[in-house]
């Protein structure tokens, strides 16, 4: 059996890192440096349905910062 055809009965986690990205993880394993835990844990499609509803924004941090900067100074 391949390892595609199998269920995944993983259970993850919702993690985010400093530019406000997500992504998932299992729970049994540490997040990766860099990155947080935020309250919502289920299965894999859970935890992208909860990761869809909440990050409507893709672009990084960062670059929001950057581009509002920019915008504010236009508007002096």
């Amino acid at each position: 059996m391949f390892t595609a055809d199998k269920e995944d009965t993983t259970i993850y986690k919702v993690v985010v890192n400093d530019e406000e990205q997500y992504s998932i993880w299992p729970t049994d394993r540490e997040e990766p440096l860099g990155w947080k835990a935020v309250s919502k844990t289920g299965t894999k499609q859970e935890c992208l349905d909860y990761i869809k509803e909440v990050w409507t924004d893709m672009r990084p941090l960062s670059l929001r910062k950057k581009m509002e900067e920019q915008q504010s100074q236009r508007q002096k």
